[in-house]
């Protein structure tokens, strides 16, 4: 293993008490009823499968040794009987079974990604989207498989190996005996293999989750590999992987396979036994020693089932383990419960108690730093932004200048301080009251599948014909709408890749528009487009702020001149604040980055 598996696998904790079984009760408990009847009804079908080895006792005894065929008729009957109740048993138990195993994956799912929706920025910052996504898909089919045909094969197997035992301890007492005297041996052998397997299978998890991750990155990043060629070395990191999970796998294997010789020859022992001591049975009766027999053939697959079904439900102790863990991470932004009660949460919002929001920002003796992190980001700053004010934050790249935004939209809470919005600190609001009032276009904007006009509702679902028409206007996205071959109703594709980044940019610009909120953030949403687009979004800014607050992060200095402030960050610092002609005349950073971008685009001017 390498060291990040190595690492990975210290951190999971030890194996949960009864396989991890009791974590998923509560989801389980809602289909009681459709369990107990598949229970039943699997009782049901293996009684009739304990008590036809009965059937050819007697048919022997009785037809063929005694020679007598009064009872045939009434027998043939009954032994029919037997048959379709075992197969109707058995059909109801089968049919429950696929009802809860369905069941099971979308209410886990459900589950997962609802509360996926309640964490903060820093959970999807520390986890890939492949480790994600297999807790959230593959951990959750293991479950469903585990409460429905691992529970119905455990009752069906384990039913048909006590009945036919009680029945060989009925007619032969020191038989029965002897065979159960093994299964000790069986304890042992499971006690010695089970840590070594939960081991082996969580570090397979762990691999397989790698490996989706690489698939994810290989498809969204595909025009990047390309444009960089590095499709080689995409190709070497996953063959690595791929190699390793390969050898993980097959040491998994080796030990699930020596566990499985192990306990099939303890088994074969018992069998031997039966065989041996049979022997002796039909030199007196010859139906006792055929029954004896059919239970020996019989026991060896539920036997076999054991063997399979303790790896199994080892493997899925590491779902179990993966997925509650998931359901269980607390979000690092979170409402308090005085707080959700009057308000609601993101799922159930009481809107008829949210106070409508003006605008108005202060930051008031703000500590901050990210949960990841040692130093602090911002120390007892203090800032207060008016509503309508327009507030600029620039800075070198990487140099932390979303930090301000994303405590004003709460997606990370300040180590200390408090950050008011209309006066009132906003925790003592709920998330959803603030990000309905927050329009935010992005970077590197992002549309959801379906059409242009699909997109736009979700930045305002009731939004009427002309509201849509006014906003795309308002930032020129009706020239993008206009070349559309189906207008407002052509589809954007998967993330919006069939559009280009500057039209995506500002489609994503009119859905925030139209929401028509108090406080605006643009982050950095000229950076990635042409010319042209950028003009036209610059222009609709200027046009857009106006009876807004507004949080400008820009690149470009020469977008923010008529800023009221500017914010100059370095090193995830705020370290000068001022006026545009204000900074300029200080000469300090905010001079320097405005000077060498200024001699930089004169000299690519000179080059054209």
């Amino acid at each position: 293993m390498t060291t990040r598996t190595v690492a990975a696998s210290r951190k999971q904790s030890a194996s949960l008490p009864f396989f991890g079984i009791p974590r998923i009760m509560p989801y389980a408990r809602k289909y009681c009823r459709t369990l107990v009847a598949m229970v039943f009804c699997g009782l049901a079908g293996t009684a009739m499968d304990v008590a036809l080895p009965l059937f050819q006792r007697y048919a022997l005894n009785h037809f063929i040794a005694g020679g007598t065929l009064d009872t045939l008729p009434l027998f043939i009957v009954i032994y029919v009987l037997a048959i379709f109740a075992a197969s109707g048993a058995t059909f109801i138990a089968c049919r429950g079974a696929m009802t809860v195993e369905v069941s099971m994956n979308r209410d886990l799912r459900n589950a997962a990604f609802s509360h996926l929706q309640t964490l903060s920025f820093s959970y999807f910052n520390q986890n890939s989207v492949g480790y994600i996504h297999s807790r959230v898909m593959s951990d959750t089919s293991r479950i469903g498989s585990l409460v429905s045909w691992t529970l119905m094969d455990c009752v069906w197997h384990m039913s048909y190996l006590i009945g036919a035992v009680a029945v060989m301890m009925i007619i032969n007492l020191r038989l029965a005996l002897m065979v159960t005297a093994i299964l000790p041996l069986l304890v042992i052998l499971f006690s010695l293999f089970e840590k070594k397997l939960i081991v082996a299978n969580r570090n397979i998890r762990e691999l397989n989750s790698r490996i989706t991750g690489d698939f994810n990155e290989a498809i969204t990043g595909a025009r990047t590999i390309k444009t960089l060629t590095i499709e080689d070395r995409m190709a070497k990191d996953f063959v690595e992987d791929t190699r390793e999970y390969r050898n993980t796998s097959v040491h998994a294997a080796r030990l699930r396979g020596g566990f499985s010789v192990t306990m099939h020859l303890a088994s074969s022992m018992a069998l031997a036994i039966v065989l041996w001591q049979g022997g002796l049975i039909a030199a007196e009766e010859v139906g006792t020693f055929s029954m004896f027999m059919s239970y020996a053939q019989g026991m060896m697959e539920p036997v076999r089932w054991i063997v399979d079904a303790i790896s199994d439900i080892i493997t899925t102790q590491v779902n179990i383990e993966r997925l509650t863990r998931l359901l269980a991470t607390p979000s690092d932004v979170t409402d308090k419960p005085e707080v959700v009660e009057k308000y609601g949460d993101s799922f159930d919002p009481k809107r008829e108690n949210w106070e409508p929001i003006r605008g108005d920002i202060a930051f008031e003796d703000v500590s901050f730093r990210y949960p990841d992190g040692d130093e602090y980001v911002l120390e007892h700053f203090n800032l207060e932004i008016p509503f309508g004010s327009n507030i600029a934050i620039v800075g070198e790249t990487g140099a932390g200048k979303s930090t301000l935004v994303n405590l004003v939209c709460r997606f990370y809470e300040p180590t200390s301080g408090r950050v008011l919005i209309d006066g009132r600190d906003a925790r003592e609001r709920s998330q959803l009251w603030l990000h309905s009032a927050i329009g935010y276009v992005l970077q590197t904007p992002h549309l959801f599948s379906g059409t242009i006009r699909e997109n736009l509702l979700y930045g305002n679902p009731d939004a009427t014909e002309e509201e849509i028409d006014r906003a795309l206007k308002l930032v020129s996205a009706d020239e993008v709408v206009a070349r559309m071959e189906k207008g407002i109703d052509t589809d954007v594709g998967e993330g919006g890749d069939l559009l280009s980044t500057g039209e995506k940019q500002l489609i994503s610009f009119a859905r925030a528009i139209l929401a028509d909120p108090r406080i605006l953030v643009l982050d950095e949403a000229t950076a990635s487009v042409d010319t042209l687009t950028e003009q036209k979004i610059q222009s609709a800014i200027d046009t857009v702020i106006s009876g807004r607050t507004s949080l400008v992060i820009a690149h470009r200095l020469s977008t923010v001149r008529n800023a009221d402030l500017i914010l100059v960050v370095n090193d995830g610092k705020i370290v000068e604040q001022g006026a545009h002609q204000e900074l300029l005349a200080a000469k300090g950073p905010y001079y320097r980055l405005y000077t060498r971008q200024y001699e930089d685009e004169a000299t690519k001017g000179i080059l054209k």
